[in-house]
């Protein structure tokens, strides 16, 4: 007999969790059973609306991703490596980090308007010091030995970041990208429920209003399969790769 691998029968078990509530609630207006949920998707993919919506939502997640990890990769970098600068914006970060991702939102709506400037402004600096404070401590755990070794043979600038740099940065780049991801989307979400005429959020904002709880939960639930499938496609292999030289 062929064992089910362990996310399906964790999935299964959330599934199971669900049914269990919505029987208990035994209103489809409050919680719907997850069989409810088919016709009503059908309808939102077959009109054309769902994957629209999607596609804006994954258009502002994918600029907000590179855009805050490449920032927050070299600013990270640059801190961990270089104690003066890391004492002069280490009060920025802390600043940045407790500061709400509402008020950020708010703020860049209000001075730059509302637009996809505006909207993925806001979702990468809300992102940009949590990627800097992983990497910095990557930085800050980097071996001096390999960087002596590296220097003994003259490595190229090129050829010490690729060998040398970033197979030590790896499991933290790995580490920030998947919060990374998980972080940023639910914060699109807010930027388009508060000021956007597209997308996954302000879909649920509509549905909001009309108190849809299946269509709240089918464009919810779209944009979370999809994470999903990049977590175990993209992310989790990644991560693998990026840990195989330690095992080695």
């Amino acid at each position: 007999m062929t064992r089910l691998p362990a996310p399906a029968v964790s999935l299964a078990g959330l599934l199971g969790l669900w049914t269990a509530a919505a029987l208990a609630a035994a209103d489809p207006q409050i919680l719907p059973p997850p069989w409810a949920l088919i016709g009503p998707a059908r309808a939102e993919i077959a009109s054309g609306r769902l994957p629209f919506h999607l596609g804006h939502t994954l258009w502002r997640v994918a600029w907000a991703f590179v855009l805050a990890m490449v920032l927050g990769t070299v600013l990270g970098y640059a801190m961990g490596r270089c104690r003066r600068l890391d004492r002069w914006l280490d009060p920025w970060l802390v600043v940045f980090l407790n500061l709400p991702a509402l008020v950020l939102i708010v703020l860049c709506y209000l001075w730059i308007g509302l637009n996809e400037t505006a909207a993925i402004t806001a979702v990468v600096l809300n992102k940009v010091p949590n990627v800097t404070t992983v990497i910095r401590e990557g930085a800050r755990s980097l071996s001096g030995d390999l960087d002596d070794l590296a220097a003994v043979f003259h490595m190229p600038p090129g050829r010490r970041v690729r060998h040398v740099i970033l197979p030590q940065l790896g499991p933290y780049l790995s580490a920030a990208a998947r919060s990374g991801v998980a972080v940023i989307w639910k914060i699109v979400l807010v930027v388009e429920f508060l000021g956007r005429s597209n997308g996954i959020g302000f879909q649920i904002h509509l549905y909001f209003q009309l108190f849809d709880v299946t269509r709240v939960l089918i464009y919810a639930l779209s944009f979370v399969a999809v994470m999903l499938a990049v977590e175990w496609a993209l992310l989790q292999p990644w991560e693998r790769l990026a840990g195989r030289w330690r095992r080695a």
